[in-house]
C-alpha cells in the first residue's frame, strides 16, 4: 500500500504556488525547485522519440531527414498551440472556468513540457544523436526552451566554437559538466517565466473567449521558440538516415 501511495505522489502534478511571506531567497529557491520538477516530469512522461520518427517514416518511407524534421515540426507546434488553446476555453465557462483553468494550467505545463521533450529527442534522433539519460534530456529540453539565449548559454559556459552544439558535444560532456550546465540553464528559465509565462497564463484565462485566441497563439509562440532552440542546437538536416534508423 505504501508503495502505491509513493507512485501516485510521484505522477501528481507539482503544485505551483509559493508560500507567502516567505524571504525573497526561499521564494526563489522554491520557484527554483518548481521549474526542476516541470521539467523532470516533462522529460520522463515524454514518448520514446525514436518510435515517432519510425512511425512517420512507415507511414512515408519517401521522406527524406529534411522533410521528416519538417513533419515532426508540424505535428509538434499543432500539439502545443491546441493545448493553450483548450484551457483557453475552459475559461469561458462562467463561474467554473477560471477556477478549472487555474489547475489545467498546470496539467497543460506538464503536458506541453511532454510533447517539447518528445519533439527535442525525435530530432536528435534524426541527426543520429542518441540521448539515453535523464541529465542529458534535461540539458536539451531547457536549452530548447530558452531557445537561442539557451544556445548561447550553454556554448558560453562551456567555451564551444561550435554553432550546433548538441550534435557536437551533447554525449560527451562528463555528467558533472552537465549538471552543472542544468543548475545554470534552471536559473535562467525562472527568470525567462517571470518575464512571459506569468502574462502568457493571464492571456489563458482571458474571459469572453479571448483566452482561447490568446492560449492558442500564445502557446505556439513559445513552442517557435522550441523549434528554434533546438536548431540552434542540432543544426541543419543531415543529408541522409544513421544507421540507427
Amino acid at each position: 500500500m505504501s508503495a502505491l501511495r509513493h507512485r501516485r505522489h510521484e505522477a501528481e502534478p507539482p503544485t505551483t504556488d509559493v508560500a507567502v511571506g516567505t524571504t525573497a531567497d526561499e521564494q526563489e529557491a522554491a520557484r527554483h525547485g518548481l521549474v526542476e520538477r516541470f521539467v523532470d516530469l516533462g522529460v520522463r512522461r515524454a514518448s520514446r522519440a525514436d518510435d515517432l520518427v519510425h512511425e512517420l517514416r512507415r507511414e512515408d518511407p519517401e521522406l527524406t531527414p529534411a522533410a521528416l524534421l519538417q513533419r515532426l515540426e508540424k505535428r509538434y507546434l499543432r500539439r502545443a498551440a491546441l493545448l493553450g488553446a483548450a484551457v483557453g476555453s475552459v475559461a469561458t465557462v462562467p463561474g467554473v472556468g477560471t477556477v478549472s483553468a487555474l489547475g489545467l494550467t498546470t496539467v497543460q505545463t506538464v503536458a506541453f513540457l511532454s510533447a517539447s521533450a518528445r519533439y527535442v529527442m525525435a530530432v536528435a534522433s534524426v541527426h543520429g544523436v542518441a540521448v539515453d539519460d535523464l541529465e542529458r534530456r534535461r540539458t536539451l529540453l531547457m536549452a530548447a526552451l530558452l531557445g537561442e539565449e539557451g544556445a548561447e548559454a550553454i556554448s558560453g559556459q562551456l567555451g564551444l566554437g561550435t554553432l550546433y552544439w548538441a550534435k557536437a558535444a551533447i554525449t560527451k560532456l562528463p555528467i558533472g559538466t552537465v549538471k552543472a550546465v542544468n543548475k545554470a540553464l534552471t536559473r535562467r528559465l525562472v527568470r525567462y517565466g517571470a518575464a512571459r509565462g506569468g502574462a502568457l497564463v493571464l492571456g489563458r484565462l482571458a474571459p469572453f473567449g479571448v483566452g482561447v485566441v490568446i492560449g492558442y497563439t500564445g502557446t505556439r509562440r513559445i513552442a517557435r521558440n522550441v523549434v528554434e532552440g533546438t536548431t540552434d542546437a542540432f543544426g541543419p538536416a543531415p543529408a541522409t538516415f544513421g544507421d540507427s534508423l
